[in-house]
């Protein structure tokens, strides 16, 4: 691939107050690699700080309360042992002149008891299984029915939300991402099926919208709005989501987030341009891009095209660690292994080659 097509992915942004050198950041992907407890590793460390030559990395998905939790081995940060743990990783990427923001998320009803250290039943809007499987010590099993958050657990979560968030901020990060994508508890609260609600949380887009730009506005005002991100993916069916009015409800909560502030929102497009369109125009700061599937060049014609500031990648970038050495160079890239994205240990994590260990 010539490196021409990819000019406007070397000029340096801005997310907020995070000033970074160029536009291709690394996206947040769950690896289960923490302790038991959720606490990060010298190894976590390691893995980070290998790819801090991106311009931002967004970590895995950290839950920011014990009932945030759904996967096995997922880090946190609500106790002091895991901001510690976090210390270790901001420590190690800022050596390596690197940025990294800590993607806060609560799963929601995207979990099974046997994967937490506590057992409880998953919380969710409403009180509606999702369909799908959790894989678990013993194996896969079927994801249980939620228990429906009350008003009163409603504020005490957007609460552990601020609370994570200072906790990051204690640990060295840039900054953190809220994880409003992919099916998780935000999400779920957009959706139109696994909200049933009738309250101020339920019903009308206004009422939908209403958890996430909660949980943004106070999370903004514990850090700041210029260290504050949101990932949102519109239409996005997975974790057993439906989502009947899409473009009518991400038009209603970007104008919603707009005037926070924010220093980025970070989007996941599954092809809707026209909604890329409308989301583009509203939102006045930083737009991070996640296109999926799409080549480098399809990537950087987005920012050249003024459809986002900064683009965001995911396998590739767990698979080269130097990515954007490979990437200016016109260096082929190592090829992910997905047996070994889930798997434990040092094997697929922090063993992938760079070009001269190649």
């Amino acid at each position: 691939m010539p490196t021409t097509d990819l000019n406007a992915l070397w000029q340096p942004a801005r997310a907020g107050d995070i000033r970074l050198p160029h536009r291709l950041a690394m996206a947040p992907m769950t690896r289960s690699r923490s302790t038991p407890e959720g606490v990060p590793t010298e190894v976590n460390a390691e893995y980070y700080a290998q790819r801090a030559s991106n311009a931002l990395i967004i970590t895995e998905g950290t839950q920011p309360s014990a009932d945030g939790q759904g996967y096995l081995l997922t880090p946190g940060v609500h106790t002091a042992e895991q901001v510690a743990g976090w210390r270790k990783v901001t420590d190690a990427v800022h050596a390596a002149d690197g940025r990294v923001v800590v993607q806060l998320m609560h799963v929601g009803r995207i979990a099974h008891p046997a994967n937490t250290p506590h057992g409880r039943q998953p919380v969710a809007p409403s009180p509606v299984r999702p369909t799908g499987m959790m894989y678990t010590p013993s194996g896969p099993q079927e994801m249980p029915q939620p228990r429906a958050l009350s008003t009163q657990e409603i504020a005490s979560t957007v609460r552990d939300h601020r609370l994570a968030a200072a906790g990051a901020i204690a640990a060295g990060a840039d900054g953190v991402e809220i994880h409003g994508a992919n099916g998780y508890l935000a999400h779920q609260f957009l959706s139109s099926n696994a909200n049933e609600r009738t309250d101020r949380y339920g019903g009308s887009v206004e009422n939908r919208i209403r958890f996430a730009v909660e949980v943004a506005t106070a999370v903004a005002d514990e850090i700041g709005a210029g260290r504050t991100g949101i990932r949102l993916s519109p239409g996005n069916p997975y974790n057993d989501i439906r989502e009947d009015d899409t473009h009518e409800l991400y038009a209603a909560l970007v104008r919603a987030l707009a005037p926070l502030d924010l220093a980025y929102l970070h989007l996941i497009h599954a092809g809707d341009e026209k909604l890329l369109d409308t989301l583009r125009s509203l939102w006045p700061g930083a737009l991070v891009l996640n296109r999926a599937g799409a080549d480098l060049a399809a990537r950087a014609k987005d920012v050249a095209d003024g459809r986002a500031d900064i683009v965001s990648v995911g396998a590739p970038a767990l698979a080269n660690p130097d990515l954007v050495e490979r990437v200016r160079s016109g260096a082929p890239l190592n090829t992910p292994d997905p047996a070994t994205f889930y798997s434990g240990g040092e094997t697929g994590y922090t063993d992938y080659p760079t070009r001269h260990d190649a």
